[in-house]
């Protein structure tokens, strides 16, 4: 079954996600029950802002995942972040959504009524812009994201060693996906039938680095867009999978997606970037091999190497129920905080912050728990009773 489209609204067709949920409720195998997950926090809030749940069979469950690159940011790093920039003559600049990421010592906006200049920015270019606009500063770009925002990073820091800028520099917490990926896989709290891989990250590193998760571990995983009929198109596809005993990886997102990924987003990573050895992961711990620094050729632009950064780790508070959520163990309204201390006002913990958490599209969409869930909505027909 393919979706043939080219205006956002074909994308949101009830009727067509009506004959998706049949064809969905067809190939569930009776007396079965299925959990997948969304690895990405768009596809979840996806998910809850259109109601998709209640297009799905009872069967069939989908968790959130580690997607959301705020949230798996430790709260040790953000005292770093903050530590960096409370240096004399330092300008931190930040994407709008950590400026509300509570550390151990408080947030951005917390440091900059003490007096930090941190100052928010659309793109790592307009922090390059600040550095050449204030020579006597040091400016210093807080980087945070999967591999899609990887490649904004390393070709900023390439455009800095054209100009020759010296006063500008990378506090980087870039994270790869595939070994969160694993890392779940591994763990004991957890049983999965399928993935629906994240879009974003996959138009840069294609859909190869996924196969590892069908063929060692036996799980099919689709690539999926952000629209309502991408997300039922892409569960269709895996109980598709399930039904015909195969486990591939498929790529439901092939209008945007390409199966090899963007190689020269790849080779502008590979060039300024190296691996981590280790990095700690909010709800995940340590995991190997799993996040970016600055290669030591780029040493002249990595914040860690020009300033001494403390490195300490912070606790998440006992209260919040994070690292359960980003594992998918528990749902938000689980959370002992949720939706009362924790609110996206008054944050807890970083789901509750990003435009990407889940507890924030839990919250923003109303769904505090399961029987409130039931109660608001109008279920289209062969959907959940």
């Amino acid at each position: 079954m393919t979706l043939a489209m080219r205006f956002v609204d074909e994308y949101r067709d009830a009727d067509k996600a009506r004959a998706l949920a049949a064809r969905i409720a067809d190939l569930c195998e009776p007396g079965r029950d299925y959990k997948f997950m969304e690895v990405c926090g768009g596809h979840t809030h996806t998910i809850y802002k259109h109601g998709l749940e209640d297009y799905l069979p009872e069967a069939v469950t989908l968790v959130h995942g580690p997607g959301c690159p705020v949230c798996v940011i430790p709260m040790g790093r953000v005292d770093d972040a903050i530590h960096l920039a409370e240096q004399p003559d330092v300008i931190m600049t930040s994407f709008g959504d950590m400026m509300r990421v509570p550390g151990g010592n408080g947030s951005f906006f917390d440091a900059t009524a003490r007096g930090a200049d941190i100052r928010m920015v659309y793109s790592p270019l307009d922090a390059l812009r600040i550095a050449r606009n204030n020579p006597d500063k040091r400016v210093i770009f807080m980087a945070i994201g999967f591999e899609t925002t990887a490649p904004s990073t390393a070709m900023t820091v390439l455009r800095a060693q054209a100009e020759g800028l010296a006063n500008f520099s990378v506090f980087c917490n870039h994270v790869t996906i595939i070994p969160a990926i694993k890392a779940i896989l591994d763990s004991p709290d957890l049983r999965l039938d399928g993935f629906i891989g994240p879009g974003h990250v996959s138009t840069v590193i294609g859909c190869t680095p996924y196969e590892f998760i069908a063929r060692d571990y036996g799980k099919p995983l689709v690539v999926a867009g952000f629209e309502p009929l991408d997300i039922l198109q892409s569960v269709y596809m895996i109980l598709r999978q399930l039904a015909e005993n195969r486990s591939e990886v498929e790529n439901q997102y092939s209008r945007v997606v390409p199966w090899e990924g963007n190689l020269k987003a790849i080779e502008a990573i590979t060039t300024t970037m190296e691996t981590r050895a280790y990095f700690e992961w909010r709800g995940l711990g340590f995991i190997s091999h799993s996040a970016l620094r600055m290669r030591e050729g780029y040493a002249a632009y990595d914040a860690e190497h020009l300033f001494a950064v403390p490195g300490g780790r912070v606790a998440d508070p006992k209260a919040c129920q994070c690292g359960e959520v980003l594992k998918g163990v528990l749902k938000p309204w689980e959370c002992k905080v949720f939706g009362t201390a924790c609110t996206p006002e008054t944050p807890i913990g970083t789901c509750m912050v990003s435009s990407e958490g889940a507890c924030a599209a839990y919250y923003n969409f109303g769904r505090f728990s399961r029987e409130r869930v039931k109660e608001a909505t109008v279920r289209p027909q062969g959907a959940r009773p």
